[in-house]
Parts: structure tokens; sequence; C-alpha cells
């Protein structure tokens, strides 16, 4: 079973905790099962707010039989570096390291067609990233699946987000772990217990006094907890002239049940902007994991449409 090489981005900006210079290193997973190291045709999937790049191994095994994957784990999550300044844990920073990897990227091997998939979080730095002409991208993004999320988000979701990130927690072991995420977790839709302890597993990792903790700095949530209600509006009004000018094949994925990402915003995204195709899975909240295999073909069939399919 082919699995993914652990790559680093050196990126400007804010400082790691522990780094002895400015600047800080945000970690990549790459996936090539295509025969050819510089196939020019490279897909980005951006994970969520807490979550980190492993969690889409299931698509990425799929994928990466016809393009490079690269599964990013943003700052503060996975195998990056933590920052010295919790203030830099926001989507300008987010930004400015995707287009550092891409360059990179670039660089190593030529990028002729760019596509990018990203859950919750991922997907607003994919709007921000799509949505703004001049960028210094290797390629215009030519598809954007966004995995229930848009310009519009419920205020109630993200204070029920904002109850457990960044809450101190410690286990003993994985399954452990697994239990304890599932409590928040549930709207994440039906998985069996193996599936969800593979999704759980790359969620902690080991500390010197023994045990388990998860992934990410806990001063994620600073930032977060900062945003008032009226600063989500104004954010509200940006992101949406953002995905107004988005040029690129949009699939949106909804959760039906999803809190977070509402039908009604859903059915707008379709009719203004790039008019989205939407899917939405049943049985499903906030957010589909990409791990089932209806969810998994719905976005390996988008990826791999030619652009006169779209035409006809």
């Amino acid at each position: 079973m082919i699995e993914p090489t652990l790559k680093y981005v050196p990126c400007p900006g804010p400082a790691a905790a522990d780094g002895p210079q400015p600047g800080h290193r945000m970690a990549y997973w790459e996936w090539n099962d295509t025969g050819d190291a510089a196939h020019p045709h490279v897909i980005v999937c951006v994970h969520g707010l807490s979550r980190q790049g492993r969690d889409f191994d299931t698509l990425a095994r799929v994928l990466a039989r016809h393009a490079r994957v690269v599964c990013p784990d943003v700052v503060g999550r996975g195998r990056s570096d933590w920052l010295a300044d919790p203030a830099g844990y926001q989507m300008p920073v987010y930004l400015g390291d995707m287009l550092a990897m891409l360059a990179q990227l670039h660089a190593q091997s030529p990028i002729e067609t760019l596509d990018w998939v990203g859950t919750s979080m991922g997907g607003l730095i994919g709007i921000a990233l799509c949505g703004q002409p001049g960028l210094p991208l290797p390629a215009p993004v030519r598809r954007l699946v966004l995995n229930d999320v848009g310009p519009r988000i419920e205020w109630q979701a993200l204070q029920r987000i904002g109850q457990y990130l960044g809450e101190p927690a410690h286990f003993e072991t994985v399954q452990q772990a697994a239990d304890a995420l599932w409590a928040v977790s549930g709207s994440f839709g039906p998985h069996t217990p193996a599936q969800w302890l593979e999704l759980s597993r790359p969620m902690v990792r080991a500390v010197p006094q023994g045990g388990l903790v998860l992934h990410y700095d806990p001063a994620i949530a600073v930032p977060y907890r900062a945003v008032t209600q009226d600063a989500a509006l104004a954010a509200e009004q940006q992101l949406w002239q953002l995905y107004d000018q988005i040029t690129a094949r949009v699939l949106l994925l909804r959760g039906a049940q999803s809190d977070l990402l509402l039908q009604t915003t859903a059915q707008e995204m379709t009719q203004r902007g790039p008019r989205a195709q939407l899917v939405e899975f049943a049985g499903v909240g906030h957010a589909p994991t990409l791990v089932q295999s209806d969810q998994v073909t719905v976005v390996a069939q988008f990826l791999r449409q030619q652009q006169e399919e779209w035409a006809a």
C-alpha cells in the first residue's frame, strides 16, 4: 500500500516557538502513485481547524494514481512548527505558508494543473487563494472542492467548536484518544471502529512524561476565541467578495445535518460567483471526512472531469 513522504517548507513570517531564526517550517505529506516523480498535476488537500494532513489518507491513495497529492499540516498542527506568538494562527499566515509550499513544489517539478480540496478551514484558505487575482500561483486553480464550508459560517457552530478547541487532554492509549475525539466529532457521520481509529491515530503525539496528547498547539484557540460576532459578520462580507471572484470550477460538499454550512448558504453558493455544484451527504453533519467510498468517488470524479464535459 502506498504511503506518503513527509517534507517541509521554510515559511517567512511569524517565528516558531523553538526556532533559532525568523520564520517557521510547515510540514506536508506528498503522495504519488503515478510513476512520475515530476507529474505536472498537483492536488492540494487542506484540513480543518484542529485536524492535520493525514486526514486525507483514504482520498489521497485514490487521487495519487493520477496526480501528485500534497496534504499540509497547517502551522501549529501535526508535524509543523508551533508559533511563538499565537496571534499568527490566522488566515494571512496560513495563506502565505501555502504560497511558499506551492512555490517550492513548482521549483522542484513544474506544476501545470493545480486543484484544491479544502475541509472547513482548508476550504476558507482555498477561497482566499482562488478569490484574489494576482497571487503568485504557479498555475491557476482549475478545480476547487469546498468541504462543508462557505462564506457564511454560523455563529452558533463557531461557539460549539470553541467549547473544546485547545482544551487540555491526556490519553494513555490511541483507543482512549479515539473515544474522546468521537465524543466531540459525532457530526462527522458513521464510521466503523477501524476507520475512526485510523483517523484518530495521527491526531495524537507521545510526550516525554508518558502517554499521548493532541497533536496541535492549544494556543490556536487564542485568536479563535477572540473573534466577536461583529468581526465574524465583517469577515463574511469579505469572503463573499472573494467567492464571487473565483474562476475555478467549484464542487461544494455538505453534510445534510451540518450546523456550520446551512442549506440556504449552500444554495446561494450555487447561484452566484462560480455557481458551485452541490452534493449533500445524508446522515452527516460538519464535516464529511472523505473516508466513505461515496464521498471519495464524488471528489475523484469531479477532479478528473475535463473542461469539455462542463461545456456540454
